[in-house]
């Protein structure tokens, strides 16, 4: 079933912005919230920053008998949810229950949650779950927890794709209102500041390890050594256009194509699949190439990462023919909360016609890319592409664009 789906609220949880309006501000400044880990001891760590999210008190946000029952994650998506849905004008109450679904996305969530059982474990030999039970909880529980707080009881589900699923997450929640539901919450709020999840991390060497924070995550970069992890993330409230339009809603933008791809394996001697995930998300929102107004990239900042990426924007569009941005260079990579907080990032790109900076990074020309660095750029945006990869092959591809008011021709964002 076909249909226009847009994005009517945004509730956004970033390390350098609590709220909508203080995460755009601080980006567009070219605020970073990446800084050394304050979350437990470092000292034995090779990696010692990340981006965690600041001034975040659960008490002043959710009530006091969900403190106990849920880890930092899980507060952080129900207060991004509370305020997605407040954004959106949209009072769960006031809607029949089966209308409204949810849809997440989770990596690595579920770290902070199982460390703290196997503590209890340890700590007092009574309670006894499981790393893989820990992580199941976790992949359900911000779903649960966010239907159950507000009634929402339509289709939901949880997508698991590393950092690709927040993108995977809108996908589906774009053909469940297609389907017929009348409003989703989509999206991904992750990370795993914590020591378990933090040596897990390690493992695939992905991680800089670099000190200085301005140095740390440097993606198509000469000097790129890897990424700084991150916390947050963003959802979205999704609804039909012309039930938006009905009650007066103002939407943000139109998700107007969805792609997702797998690499093929090591040696096989076939193409990675991100510039196949790119073309197939400009077919289906049936656009050509030229109508792109600004790549939101992965960024992973691993140098063959950075040059497949680079390799795939250049053979769809063209050597430097269209801007590209990584502003989670302010952030870190929040696993499957980047793609979404990406797509928000682009939302408000094109309320604002300002495309956010990537930081502290100088442009290796072999990339051949147009690069916006530094200072935000002024630019009439309609049309944005967000790329995100997951580890083991993942990649997804999202366009939002400007809505158009059929009866007089011009933008309602």
């Amino acid at each position: 079933m076909s249909g226009s789906v847009v994005v009517t609220g945004l509730g956004i949880t970033a390390p350098n912005g609590l709220g909508t309006d203080d995460y755009w501000q601080a980006t567009l400044a070219g605020k970073s919230g990446i800084a050394e880990i304050t979350r437990f001891d470092t000292d034995r760590y090779p990696a010692v920053l990340a981006g965690e999210v600041p001034g975040f008190v659960a008490e002043d946000h959710l009530p006091s008998r969900l403190i106990p029952q849920t880890d930092h994650m899980t507060r952080l998506a129900l207060v991004a949810a509370d305020w997605a849905l407040a954004d959106a004008d949209v009072v769960p109450q006031d809607w029949e229950s089966f209308d409204m679904g949810v849809v997440t996305a989770s990596s690595a969530g579920g770290y902070e949650f199982g460390e703290r059982e196997l503590r209890n474990l340890w700590s007092r030999g009574s309670a006894y779950v499981s790393a893989y039970q820990s992580f199941a909880w976790f992949y359900a529980v911000n779903t649960g927890q966010i239907s159950i707080r507000n009634g929402m009881r339509g289709p939901s589900g949880v997508l698991v794709a590393d950092q690709a699923g927040g993108l995977d997450a809108l996908a589906q929640a774009r053909r469940q209102i297609r389907g017929g539901t009348r409003l989703v919450v989509a999206g991904g709020v992750d990370g795993s500041i914590c020591s378990w999840g933090h040596v897990a991390r390690l493992a695939d060497g992905t991680l800089s390890t670099v000190r200085d924070r301005d140095r740390a995550y440097l993606p198509f970069d000469a000097a790129a050594c890897g990424h700084v992890p991150g916390e947050g993330g963003a959802l979205l409230v999704m609804e039909p256009a012309d039930a938006a339009r009905a009650r007066g809603a103002r939407p943000y933008g139109e998700i107007a194509g969805c792609a997702s791809t797998f690499d093929p394996r090591p040696g096989s001697g076939r193409p990675p699949g991100l510039e196949r995930a790119i073309r197939l998300a400009l077919d289906d929102a049936g656009i050509a190439p030229g109508a792109v107004d600004v790549v939101f990239a992965d960024a992973a900042a691993v140098p063959e990462a950075d040059r497949i990426e680079a390799d795939a924007i250049g053979a769809v569009f063209g050597a430097g023919a269209v801007p590209v941005t990584a502003p989670k260079t302010m952030t870190g990579r929040l696993l499957s909360g980047a793609a979404p907080l990406d797509v928000a990032s682009a939302l408000l790109s094109i309320r604002d016609g300002l495309i956010p900076p990537t930081v502290n990074v100088a442009p290796f020309p072999g990339h051949s890319l147009d690069l916006v660095c530094d200072e935000p750029r002024e630019a009439p945006v309609r049309t944005a592409l967000v790329l995100a990869r997951g580890h083991g092959g993942f990649n997804s591809a999202v366009i939002v664009r400007r809505v158009v008011d059929s009866s007089t021709g011009s933008g309602d964002s």
